[in-house]
């Protein structure tokens, strides 16, 4: 295969990530309407908390916590908390995007398969566990534990030490996000997949080896490329 090793993304690559229903879900817990001005609210303050996580300007933990705060000291309760009860509502809910599942059976046996995450730890274990999908991947690199988020070259060369090394001409990097999967690949000198399903137009800059609307289009991409 062109591809023995590809490295996949998680939260909107192979994983729906409502946070609208799981921030309903768990203020629901709490016996609090989160309305869409709530989510609006809290958006405002979690946007940009990601974007600074993402330049490796603050921690996981900061992110998660502030995040949450305003509603912390509303309802006087911890804000870490709060984000665990988030985490869990969000594993809850969470399902595989269209295609994923067949993408994944169609490339078992064929080649080794991983995830590279920003997301956190709580979401991505609980969530492999509930979907069953816990063994198809033989590494789940969570930047959380790395201290590094992508785009960084460190959270890569940890997940290519684990991998053994493979020559990078035969890894692959499948992901939704320019910033951070795209840049991150490039950045790491290995070949791109930008799953682009809300059709958006990349930078001239930013131009990923492959480009795809879907995951059935991907699998149709690999496969064609054996032939």
């Amino acid at each position: 295969m062109r591809y023995p090793w590809i490295l996949f993304d998680a939260d909107e690559t192979l994983f729906h990530f409502d946070a609208l229903a799981g921030l309903q879900a768990l203020f629901n817990t709490l016996g609090v309407n989160f309305t869409d001005a709530d989510y609006h609210e809290f958006q405002r303050v979690n946007k940009p908390l990601w974007v600074q996580y993402q330049n490796n300007e603050i921690s996981a933990k900061h992110l998660q916590e502030q995040r949450f705060m305003l509603w912390a000291e509303r309802l006087d309760i911890a804000p870490s908390t709060l984000n665990l009860k988030f985490m869990e509502a969000m594993a809850n809910i969470c399902q595989p995007l269209p295609g994923a599942i067949e993408l994944l059976n169609s490339l078992r046996g064929r080649a080794k398969l991983g995830i590279i995450t920003n997301g956190f730890t709580e979401l991505q274990r609980a969530r492999l566990q509930k979907t069953g999908l816990k063994d198809t991947f033989e590494w789940l690199v969570i930047s959380e534990q790395v201290g590094y988020a992508k785009p960084h070259m460190a959270v890569f060369e940890h997940a290519f030490e684990l991998m053994g090394n493979p020559p990078k001409e035969h890894i692959l990097m499948v992901g939704d996000t320019l910033e951070s999967d795209i840049q991150g690949g490039i950045n790491a000198g290995i070949d791109t997949c930008w799953l682009n399903r809300l059709d958006k137009t990349a930078p001239e800059h930013l131009t990923p080896t492959f480009e795809v609307r879907s995951l059935c289009q991907l699998r149709s991409l690999l496969l064609d490329i054996e032939k």
